[in-house]
């Protein structure tokens, strides 16, 4: 742990920053690929209220949570090896599981790519070291949530931290104008993995960020809650066929749209992979997205047959028990579960704000349970409905696991959706991973 860190433990209090606004900056303008070749950051307030942020992230080691566009992240100069160890030591994150690194334009990925004897000049078009493979990628996706793998130059402009011992690193550009922004300020790519407690579910608020790191970061920035709801899709194109090593934002049916793209295939599991060689992206190898609650998961072909939770797998304890239930396309309120009438969603309003921030709008309600053989009262059921089509699930998956702690569930039954090749892929993956057990 760095020096900064261990001199401020005993001390630190984590403060949260809203910056307000829309006028962050723009690109300059320019044709194709560089259309995002430069982000120029603007003279408004809204910008100004970064500058902070980014002078402490030039000049300290403890980390940053700022809001993009898949969830919050906990950003550090990816340059610095200090301050990217103030990642792990903040997230509790294992020392082996790799960071993807954030860029402002494109500009800036070309300085990262060029080996550190060569210093920061910008190169042009003509002479660009981005690989063809890449290009109709990020002329479609970028900024967005999408990560591709580079090849790490020697040496390296990156902290050693940040590539975990592999010979590529990850890199995306956010679509969120702040992100970009606290970046360019900043003048170096930041390496931000999910700003959560390792193996948590990911936030996508700052109330989130807060429940999990408060008292070990100093800063939150809250820009408000993050519009996709998963992180990003990660692709390795320097393989043939090309991958997707982790579902996320970007879909398998949109990359196959893309010239060079048509065969890419899948090249990750739904479960953690402890125990085998180092990952080659974040999200592959540990638990990852889980609550403090146990997750029963049931697949949508389940779901489809059965229409309800399984009674067998309720497994009260007494009468005090706490169940919550997540529903998406098919279950009825509670599951079909035995209880009795709930209250009606806006009498719990107010209970879902959470510093001053509504938790997503998740319609919450609540209900006496029964014990299914003699119907005695056996505690409370936490309904939540997160939407029936995948990008609505995939908003407000996280929010729901992490409203569902909150309010003390034992046991989180969870309606899965449909596995297809859009943003259902990477819900469900998230899922998996969380769940202790799974109906399929």
């Amino acid at each position: 742990m760095s020096q900064d860190l261990l001199s401020h433990a005993a001390k630190r209090k984590t403060e949260v920053l809203k910056v307000a606004g829309h006028d962050f900056g723009k690109f300059r303008e320019n044709e194709g690929l560089e259309k995002i070749g430069v982000w120029e950051v603007s003279e408004s307030q809204s910008a100004k209220n970064l500058r902070e942020a980014a002078n402490y992230l030039k000049t300290r080691d403890i980390p940053v949570a700022f809001p993009t566009e898949t969830v919050y992240g906990l950003g550090a100069d990816a340059t610095r090896a200090a301050a990217v160890k103030g990642i792990y030591s903040a997230k509790g994150r294992p020392s082996d599981n790799p960071l993807i690194i954030h860029v402002a334009d494109l500009d800036m990925l070309r300085q990262i790519m060029q080996p550190a004897t060569w210093g920061n000049e910008a190169t042009n078009g003509s002479h660009d070291q981005i690989p063809e493979i890449y290009k109709p990628l990020i002329e479609r996706f970028w900024p967005g949530p999408l990560t591709i793998l580079l090849p790490n130059p020697t040496p390296s402009k990156l902290a050693p931290q940040v590539t975990a011992g592999l010979k590529t690193y990850g890199v995306r550009m956010p679509a969120s104008p702040l992100a970009r922004s606290l970046i360019k300020l900043v003048g170096a790519p930041l390496a931000a993995p999910s700003a959560n407690a390792s193996t948590k579910p990911s936030p996508t608020t700052a109330a989130h960020v807060l429940e999990d790191l408060d008292g070990r970061i100093d800063l939150i920035l809250d820009g408000g809650p993050c519009p996709v709801g998963v992180e990003s899709t990660v692709v390795d194109g320097l393989c043939d066929p090309p991958v997707v090593l982790r579902p996320g934002g970007v879909s398998l049916d949109e990359l196959r749209k893309c010239p060079g793209w048509e065969h890419v295939e899948k090249a990750y599991k739904d479960h953690s992979e402890a125990g085998k060689a180092a990952p080659r992206a974040p999200g592959m190898k540990y638990k990852h997205y889980s609550p403090k609650a146990r997750v029963v998961l049931y697949e949508a072909t389940y779901s489809a047959l059965h229409e309800s939770i399984d009674q067998q797998d309720l497994e009260l304890k007494n009468n005090s028990n706490i169940i919550g239930v997540i529903r998406t396309r098919l279950w009825q309120p509670g599951g079909g579960l035995p209880c009795g009438n709930f209250r009606e969603q806006e009498n719990l309003a107010a209970a879902v704000h959470l510093d001053d921030q509504v938790s997503l709008e998740l319609e919450v309600r609540d209900a006496e349970l029964y014990n299914p053989p003699n119907g005695a009262p056996a505690g409370k059921i936490w309904d939540i409905s997160i939407g029936k089509d995948s990008r609505s699930i995939a908003h407000g998956l996280f929010s729901a696991l992490r409203e569902l702690d909150r309010r003390g569930a034992e046991i989180i039954f969870v309606e899965g959706t449909v596995d297809d090749e859009d943003i259902g892929a990477a819900v469900m993956n998230r899922l998996r991973k969380a769940a202790s057990q799974i109906r399929s």
